[in-house]
């Protein structure tokens, strides 16, 4: 029942962007668009998609210090985004650090805030992309006093973690004092917080930070070309232009609580976000749905090429996670 009530708020939402979907677009015209796509384009922007997992990989191994083989960041990486795209609560995140804990010598707490610092910069790169964007979209001001909004956060956020970073000590002999009159708090947050601080020591080695910098920037701007040949193969007068504000749109409506894999919220926003620039609605969410089935590609292939490695199943592994979610809440109650 409580898992269903955590639910059932994104599923709302995915529902109801699913049925204004259905009510304003006209899937004639979409399958017009489909049809008549330019196939060679769309081939490119599938390797595209591709290269943007293996330098992902590499992103979040940089994170790690590069102590985990790539290969097996890289397998790790794809069944955590094949998990996340069919299994409810984001399992995916956990699932990559816990399915990367059992083939490498980091553990899944020492792992776990690399993923978590990786999703924060992605946060921020979304931010400067769709401020970027926006300046292409006429009659935004209100939009983009949103955008400086969550890009400030997103800022303070990294600075907050950096000054965590600097300040280790101090900030567990805080969280210890606050903590003091709730042992079970203190027992569980307090060895979480002491991983995750240490994790977080790569925003304070300067040439670490700058290499896991240049894969993420890297790794945004293979997304960049990604969408825009994708675009391209249905809007022949495409822009990269337009990019940016698409690419941002699609990562936060990929943010938004939704149903597995984002599904409505992901379609929806980058639909709304190409009709701002095409005033096609349905050869927009043709689009959107062709993003949808690259992201199930990719991640599809390398992942279940490594659950099959590792003699895995998606069943399996959700109900591992579901036994190591409930042996910690557990742990935690009992103590």
């Amino acid at each position: 029942m409580k898992d269903l009530k955590k639910i059932l708020p994104g599923a709302i939402i995915s529902i109801v962007l699913i049925a204004a979907l259905l009510y304003f677009v006209d899937f004639k015209t979409m399958w017009e668009a489909i049809k008549n796509a330019n196939y060679r384009i769309l081939a490119g922007s599938a390797v595209l998609s591709f290269i943007w997992l293996f330098v992902r990989a590499k992103v979040w191994q940089t994170l790690m210090r590069d102590k985990p083989r790539y290969k097996e960041v890289l397998f790790a990486a794809g069944e955590g985004y094949l998990l996340n795209a069919i299994l409810p609560f984001r399992l995916g995140e956990l699932g990559r650090a816990f399915l990367l804990s059992r083939k490498s010598d980091l553990t899944f707490s020492e792992i776990l805030p690399t993923i978590v610092i990786e999703r924060v910069t992605d946060l921020v790169f979304s931010a400067a992309l769709l401020l970027i964007g926006l300046t292409y979209v006429t009659d935004t001001q209100g939009s983009a006093r949103i955008g400086y909004i969550i890009g400030g956060v997103m800022i303070v956020g990294l600075v907050m973690m950096y000054v965590l970073a600097r300040n280790r000590q101090w900030a567990l002999d805080v969280f210890h004092k606050l903590s003091a009159r709730w042992e079970a708090v203190q027992k569980f947050g307090g060895s979480f917080l002491e991983s995750f601080l240490t994790g977080l020591a790569v925003l304070t080695d300067g040439w670490l930070f700058m290499r896991f910098l240049f894969w993420m920037t890297l790794n945004w701007l293979v997304a960049i070309a990604a969408y825009y040949f994708m675009t391209l193969a249905f809007f022949p007068q495409a822009q990269l232009t337009w990019m940016p504000f698409l690419l941002g749109a699609a990562a936060f409506g990929g943010a938004i609580p939704a149903l597995p894999g984002g599904v409505g919220t992901f379609e929806g926003a980058v639909s709304a976000a190409l009709f701002l620039f095409t005033k096609d609605q349905s050869t927009s969410l043709a689009v959107a749905i062709t993003a949808r089935l690259y992201n199930y590609l990719n991640s599809g292939v390398v992942g279940s090429i490594g659950l099959i490695r590792e003699g895995q199943s998606l069943s399996g592994v959700y109900k591992q996670l579901l036994n190591l979610r409930n042996r910690e809440q557990t742990e935690t109650s009992e103590s």
